[in-house]
């Protein structure tokens, strides 16, 4: 009777050496596995939407001080005669781009103007439509200004302009922007699309199927048209 219960105690020994080394060599695959899995695992599309603008941002604060003149008579905004025009980026992946969009903003706000902000981050429109205007050879930075039609310059030019006066010149005239946050859209500018519902698909039921809508951007939104008539 001794010797068998002293043999029973080793057979238990031994099976949990073995269950310890096998758990030892699944945690260490897991680990090699964890260590490989962010270059495995496909990334979802919103994700690939913030890379591409990542690189176009970084890109665009690289080439920060090659900024155009602001005497240059070639480049001008068409229908805008009375309008204030600014192209800027909400996206916050490059600091020193997000910053000076920031403070234009905060500069022609200090003023009580009535302005058309034009997102490029909400609206890719926006970003092809700027580069039509710049050519398509200009280097893109923001933020980028127009005003009556006629371009300004980026943050460093509205900075010299402001801390002159020559700013408060260029701006008499234009339309006084309307006091509080628009019930609308919430100061975004922008709205979710009445006829898809920000889905950006309608269903035809003659085409049989769903297709792109139409009547909005990529991301299914359309300019507010409270606040954004007004500054138009």
């Amino acid at each position: 009777m001794w010797q068998s219960w002293g043999k029973s105690p080793g057979k238990v020994h031994t099976s949990s050496r073995k269950f310890s080394c096998s758990s030892f060599k699944d945690i260490e695959n897991l680990c090699r596995k964890e260590s490989d899995q962010p270059h495995q695992i496909k990334k979802p599309s919103v994700f690939h939407r913030v890379r591409i603008a990542t690189s176009i941002l970084r890109s665009w604060s690289s080439t920060q001080n090659q900024e155009l003149n602001v005497s240059e008579p070639s480049i001008s905004l068409p229908d805008s005669e009375k309008r204030i025009v600014i192209y800027f980026t909400s996206l916050r992946v490059v600091r020193k781009t997000f910053e000076d969009c920031r403070t234009v903003r905060s500069i022609f706000k200090g003023f009580r103007v009535s302005i058309d902000e034009r997102d490029l981050s909400m609206d890719a429109r926006f970003l092809e439509e700027l580069k039509g205007i710049l050519g398509k050879k200009k280097q893109l930075t923001l933020p980028r200004v127009f005003i009556g039609g006629r371009y300004i310059g980026g943050a460093e030019e509205i900075r010299q302009l402001h801390e002159t006066g020559e700013l408060k010149k260029f701006i008499e005239g234009f339309p006084v922007a309307e006091s509080g946050v628009c019930d609308g859209c919430g100061g975004y500018r922008f709205v979710l699309c009445d006829q898809c519902d920000g889905s950006h698909k309608c269903f035809m039921e003659k085409g049989g199927g769903f297709r792109s809508c139409s009547s909005c951007n990529e991301n299914g939104l359309i300019r507010c048209p409270s606040c954004s008539s007004v500054a138009l």
